[in-house]
């Protein structure tokens, strides 16, 4: 190796340390700010706004001593909840036909699926609302819960298929020769096996509802279901001049979806690249 060739490799090295630590501190210094500015006051935001609280101000535990906060939190969890289970089994099994399953028509639907993908969210929401008044569904966690399971499809289902592909046919063989259905073959040994791929949907699933604010917002007129997302912007208009308040709620807000996504983060590489070790 040249000396020309050791001096660019280094370059190469020093300018992709100094771009990862510029994309971190973009990351950090907002959370730094949020999680440090919610233990102020408004004055210490103005004065000192990267620096240490001094004196420290409860404005979390003021928050969590409120039921508001927590129904909010509840409504977020139930509709996130039933959003994933309903969009990663019915993805699992959509998958699973489209990926192990050969007929007429087949590609022509994966490409329908894929095509969602290109929908934005926001140009439905006029029809979507008229739809769900006519069927009944305003002020019911329903009418948020079924057209979030509806709009996750699309990726959820690509990601599976390509995931149940990679798992070899003769795995099939040897449950099929040991007495498995097809259902048996999904139910006992696909789905074990899909355990990354199962994670990754799931988190991509929970994230995205626990960040949904329009759909709430136009579901719900009656407080008591309102979410987390609708409750910061309605919070953050009743304390517009308390920004310390607001920060600690906003943080409060992001601890539930940043925990669940730290607990199943070391799946999410394996159901991205779709790896099956056997």
């Amino acid at each position: 190796m040249t000396a020309t060739t050791s001096r660019a490799q280094r370059t190469r090295s020093v300018v992709l340390h100094l771009v990862c630590i510029a994309v971190g501190a973009l990351i950090v210094v907002p959370v730094y700010f949020g999680v440090l500015g919610g233990f102020k006051d408004n004055g210490q935001l103005s004065s000192n706004p990267l620096g240490w609280p001094d004196p420290w101000v409860w404005n979390y535990v003021e928050i969590l001593s409120e039921s508001v906060f927590w129904r909010q939190l509840g409504n977020s969890v139930l509709i996130a909840v039933s959003s994933t289970v309903i969009v990663v089994g019915a993805a699992a099994m959509a998958a699973f036909v489209f990926a192990r399953y050969a007929f007429r028509g087949r590609e022509f639907l994966v490409t329908l699926f894929a095509i969602g993908l290109m929908f934005p969210f926001a140009v439905a929401i006029l029809p979507l609302f008229v739809l769900l008044r006519a069927m009944g569904l305003l002020d019911n966690p329903l009418g948020v819960i079924l057209p979030q399971a509806a709009f996750g499809l699309p990726i959820t289902i690509i990601i599976l298929r390509q995931f149940f592909r990679t798992i070899p046919a003769e795995v099939e063989e040897a449950a099929v020769l040991d007495g498995c259905s097809s259902f048996g073959f999904f139910w006992r040994v696909l789905l074990p096996m899909a355990r990354p791929a199962l994670a990754t949907v799931s988190v991509l699933a929970i994230v995205t509802s626990w960040n949904n604010f329009m759909l709430p917002l136009v579901v719900f007129s009656d407080q008591s279901w309102w979410t987390l997302p609708v409750g910061v912007q309605a919070f953050q208009g009743q304390y517009a001049d308390d920004t310390a308040r607001v920060l600690a709620y906003v943080v409060l807000s992001m601890i539930p979806a940043l925990g669940f996504y730290a607990v199943a983060e070391r799946q999410l590489i394996g159901g991205l690249t779709g790896s099956v070790k056997g």
